[in-house]
């Protein structure tokens, strides 16, 4: 049976007819591909059905057949994989059809079956993480309804070799309980995820873990440590169940660290645009504006489970609710943020930029004595991303000291690799002048009072923003101690609403920083 935090049991299987499943999902592009990994029966079965479907290529079907023990054999086929555009996406999308196909049909215990390949070097782990993204059911519906709180009772993963399995077995597990923890957090509604509620869960996750937790709600120490912060949870410091909370997390691996990262992550837990309300409809949706801090603690739940060594992570989840009423921070307002910086407010619905400055400025003092640092903001921070790239792309943009050393171009490789794509953005003099201060009372200036969709560089300016206000400015390429930052945007990426949460940035982000120090 599943885990208590959802994950199904993932069972190695060397021999396609072992009894225990009840069903078989295939998933790959060509039957030749079956012939080449000795599944001679299970090609038989889709070449005789492939007489009576001509569509048994391009659709899932359901094959009754003695190939396997259950008679079930599900055929998802990926299609192409050789036009300039087909990319490993092709096999996670596969298997969620197939898997969600086996659903329908009854099955408890599928065994999901990808012939071996080298049209993609991660496809084998992508068709797996495909697979678990069907099968996830959200925190509350684990809390609440417990008879539906599984799919499945146990998946089976077939390879025709059994290191190879378990490899990929343990590392499925540990991306996937990362993933979890992301969409519990940023899926779960904005009562069962209020900030203090988000504090307990991220506790209880990493109860006598490897990662050091630390959480931060009195009041008058955020509003001297993070000014900024401290003027968005202004209304809802008002209303006990909904008050702000700093979340810190650290990991530090075995062995001498010659890496340390410093993220920060967006988790506004609902917003209502603040005094500058969202009106027209356009409020439903917002307590998925916490995917950004619910990434970061993803993440930490992969290094926790995977450990590697030589890496230090300091992150934090700046965990607050956009409120509205008589004690909210109101456009006009100037507020001096923790690097000193005289920051005007334009918009209160641009909360985000206002809750992330400090903390980034925080750790920026943190990374100046670290060995190797380098800095993220992560934020489903604007809707201009999404009109930019559309819905399944986070956007990455780099400071000099980051551009230099190539991170946005080797995180997207890491992307394109394990189905988590990332498209690139530049910083530039425009975005910085778009928030100079506009007269001698601010530095700064927070944001216009357009929505971004309708902003030019609507999501590109927003970093310009972290950068002046954090006081990052000053560790760029031309200073004496320059600091690797860069900014993703996950707005799109982080999901549908409605719908699930797809758990982005954490596996591009791992597969870069993580996986090859395990």
């Amino acid at each position: 049976m599943p885990a208590k935090n959802g994950l199904p049991e993932l069972l190695p299987c060397l021999d396609i007819n072992d009894p225990q499943f009840d069903g078989v999902v295939v998933v790959t592009d060509t039957v030749q591909k079956l012939l080449d990994n000795k599944l001679d029966r299970v090609a038989a079965a889709v070449q005789n059905y492939a007489k009576i479907d001509s569509a048994y290529n391009k659709e899932v079907v359901l094959i009754d057949t003695d190939a396997v023990p259950s008679r079930r054999l599900i055929f998802a086929p990926t299609g192409p994989l050789d036009r300039d555009y087909d990319d490993v996406r092709r096999f996670a999308d596969a298997a969620e059809k197939g898997i969600k196909r086996a659903l329908q049909a009854g099955c408890k215990r599928p065994l999901l079956v990808r012939p071996v390949d080298n049209s993609f070097p991660k496809a084998g782990s992508v068709t797996t993480l495909g697979c678990l993204s069907a099968l996830y059911v959200p925190l509350e519906i684990r809390e609440d309804v417990p008879s539906k709180a599984c799919k499945v009772e146990a998946l089976g993963i077939w390879c025709n070799s059994e290191e190879r399995v378990k490899q990929g077995i343990a590392l499925a597990n540990a991306v996937e309980s990362g993933r979890i923890i992301t969409r519990d957090i940023g899926g779960s509604d904005p009562e069962r995820m209020a900030a203090p509620n988000v504090a307990k869960y991220v506790e209880e996750a990493f109860k006598d873990s490897a990662i050091k937790v630390t959480v931060i709600s009195d009041p008058e120490t955020l509003r001297k440590e993070y000014p900024l912060y401290a003027a968005v949870n202004r209304a809802a410091n008002q209303v006990e169940r909904h008050q702000g909370r700093m979340i810190f997390l650290e990991y530090n691996g075995e062995g001498d660290i010659d890496k340390t990262l410093f993220l920060v992550g967006k988790g506004v837990t609902y917003d209502t645009g603040g005094a500058d309300i969202k009106a027209g409809g356009v409020m439903a949706g917002m307590h998925r504006d916490k995917c950004g801090a619910a990434a970061v603690a993803g993440f930490f739940k992969i290094l926790n489970e995977m450990k590697p060594k030589g890496l230090r992570v300091v992150g934090a989840m700046a965990m607050v609710r956009n409120s509205v009423g008589a004690n909210c921070y109101v456009a006009d307002e100037i507020i001096t943020s923790r690097a000193g910086v005289r920051v005007r407010v334009g918009n209160t619905d641009a909360e985000g930029r206002m809750a992330m400055a400090d903390v980034l400025c925080y750790l920026k003092e943190q990374a100046r004595s670290a060995v190797n640092p380098q800095l993220f903001t992560i934020a489903t921070l604007t809707g201009h991303v999404i009109r930019a790239y559309g819905p399944d792309y986070s956007a990455i943009l780099d400071n000099g000291p980051a551009r230099i050393m190539n991170n946005a171009q080797n995180i997207q490789v890491a992307g394109d690799t394990w189905g988590d794509p990332f498209e690139i953005s530049t910083i530039r003099r425009d975005d910085y002048d778009f928030h100079r201060g506009k007269s001698e009372y601010e530095e700064v200036l927070q944001c216009n009072n357009a929505p971004s969709s309708a902003t030019s560089r609507g999501h590109q300016t927003p970093a310009a923003f972290l950068i002046e206000a954090s006081g990052m400015e000053k560790h760029g390429k031309d200073s004496d101690q320059p600091l690797p930052y860069s900014h993703l945007d996950i707005a799109g990426s982080s999901g549908p609403f409605p719908g699930i949460p797809t758990g982005a940035p954490i596996v591009a982000l791992a597969a870069h920083f993580v996986f090859p120090r395990c």
